[in-house]
């Protein structure tokens, strides 16, 4: 993976950009295609929020998307979308209708209003300007991980969570990459300890290179069962998927969340996963599809134990310990 960033924009035509108040204790991270792509998404969480994730359903039928949005902020974040919309206006961009071009932005938030930020934002919230940030900041090459972004307000049950990203490249060359922002009910992390469950998939000590412990821990660790939290992000692909393709992709990417996190999907979960494809590479046997799917489980793995290993506590009093905190040798 030498000649790889280890992140979202290893793939052809994206772009990435992130909005972070560390006062406010939240953020917006924009993932922008520089054409529409084919696009789906899976929601396994019991406490999700989201915008325009119907329309990501195979039976729909707008089948491309021209970006994704990960916010903080629960239902408040949902003003971020819009953001991202008005710069991808501005720019001409959109679903034809008439002589009306509308983008297409599906959105997921997770809850941060509990950690400690200012969130006496007044009458209106800052998201939608925070959005419209995101989008405008969006470049191609690399990108901040950690407290930034949709990750800057995250936390799980142990440690700060944080947005991270990873990529893989298939046997057939096709290129696959997550991005996600850590805020789990539960832990990516085992036990008391520095490890990761996320271990096994580790390339090139990316997040630490501790391996697995010498005794493992399956205790139930949880945030405030009365708190709602998530795991949002999205795979996407260079290889030409359909839409049925790609929502299947999601699903596979759940499995690597379900590696990550301990226990991952519970009823005050809103985990969801979006999936795209920009179809840069021609892909047309079975084969190849299952690779992907397997893949995209191991890069979502990745990327959430990178969301936790590169994430700093937030500048607030009693705010929640980061994992380079208390392990600072494991770096």
């Amino acid at each position: 993976m030498s000649d790889l960033l280890n992140l979202l924009t290893d793939i052809e035509g994206v772009s990435v950009g992130h909005a972070t108040d560390l006062s406010l204790g939240s953020g917006v991270t924009a993932i922008v295609f520089d054409e529409p792509a084919v696009a789906s998404g899976s929601v396994l969480g019991g406490a999700p929020g989201g915008r325009d994730t119907a329309l990501l359903d195979p039976s729909m039928v707008v089948d491309a998307v021209d970006a994704f949005v990960l916010s903080g902020g629960s239902a408040f974040g949902l003003d971020a979308a819009g953001g991202v919309q008005a710069g991808l206006r501005e720019m001409g961009r959109g679903f034809q209708v008439g002589p009306v071009r509308i983008p297409i932005v599906p959105q997921a938030i997770l809850m941060d209003l509990l950690n400690g930020g200012d969130k006496d934002w007044g009458v209106h919230s800052p998201y939608r300007d925070m959005g419209y940030d995101a989008m405008r900041a969006a470049r191609k090459g690399t990108y901040d991980l950690g407290t930034v972004g949709a990750g800057t307000g995250a936390t799980t049950a142990t440690f700060k969570g944080g947005l991270g990203s990873a990529s893989a490249v298939s046997s057939s060359g096709h290129r696959i990459a997550a991005i996600v922002a850590v805020n789990a009910v539960g832990t990516a992390t085992i036990g008391e300890g520095p490890h990761f469950w996320a271990a096994p998939f580790e390339q090139d000590g990316e997040f630490g290179g501790l391996g697995m412990p010498d005794r493992m821990d399956h205790s139930l660790r949880l945030k405030g069962v009365k708190t709602t939290a998530t795991t949002i992000g999205a795979v996407v692909t260079d290889a030409s998927l359909i839409k049925a393709e790609a929502h299947r992709l999601s699903i596979a990417a759940h499995d690597g969340l379900a590696r990550a996190v301990l226990p991952a999907h519970l009823p005050l979960d809103g985990d969801t996963i979006f999936a795209a494809s920009t179809g840069k590479h021609e892909r047309n046997d079975m084969a190849s599809l299952m690779e992907l799917c397997h893949l995209a489980g191991i890069v979502m793995a990745r990327a959430i134990a990178r969301g936790v290993y590169e994430a700093t506590a937030l500048p607030v009093s009693d705010a929640l310990m980061a994992w380079r905190d208390r392990y600072p040798a494991g770096r």
